[in-house]
């Protein structure tokens, strides 16, 4: 061994070639441990990404549950706001509909001549809306003449209609041809369009 020793000596000093070779194997070594080493830290390292994707997972999972939670939980709010709504505009288009013909029937009164009173009738035949309900219209009779008249802060088409199958109702029950009128300040072209057809007087402005 001690021969051996001196001899590698020997060489590692007088041949440069034997000193390289021997350095570049023992930097190749060095090299190599280096890799198990990093080696073993890669594998660490994505171990611990593994785990931090897994929590991430986890994290946008509960996250997507907790929005749909509250995607529904502010679809109920909204819904429940939109019903308070409808009921409000409902209910308020009805007291301004009665509040616009309580003020108008004196004027109607006034211009009609005789007494304005509310018909109503349960239609079991259905001939206004096609199945039995109650139909509403205001009346006056006047000189045995007898005048339905509708009294509306708006009128459509559809209210024109509803008030000639009024009409037929009433001459129906009662054997006698009514005149039509409908009293609005707002009357759409169309429902003009078919008040003329059917013979019903629109009435838009009233003399004080």
């Amino acid at each position: 061994m001690e021969e051996l020793k001196a001899g590698m000596l020997k060489l590692l000093r007088e041949d440069e070639e034997f000193r390289y070779a021997v350095a570049g194997l023992i930097g190749l070594e060095e090299i190599l441990k280096r890799f198990d080493r990093h080696e073993a830290e890669l594998v660490k390292l994505r171990e611990d990404m593994n785990k931090l994707r897994e929590d991430m997972n986890q994290g946008f999972k509960r996250y997507d549950e907790e929005l749909v939670g509250l995607r529904d939980d502010m679809n109920k709010g909204f819904e429940l706001v939109n019903r308070h709504i409808s009921a409000l505009g409902a209910r308020w288009g009805l007291l301004a509909e009665e509040s616009f013909r309580s003020g108008i029937k004196g004027l109607v009164e006034k211009y009609f001549g005789g007494k304005v009173e509310r018909w109503a009738h349960y239609d079991e035949d259905g001939i206004v809306f096609g199945y039995p309900n109650v139909v509403e219209v205001d009346l006056i009779i006047k000189d045995k003449e007898h005048i339905l008249v509708e009294i509306k802060s708006s009128t459509s088409k559809a209210d024109v209609f509803e008030l000639w199958k009024i009409g037929q109702l009433y001459e129906k029950l009662r054997s006698v041809k009514p005149k039509l009128a409908i009293v609005s300040p707002y009357v759409e072209d169309k429902a003009k369009e078919a008040a003329e057809k059917l013979g019903i007087k629109v009435y838009t402005a009233l003399p004080v």
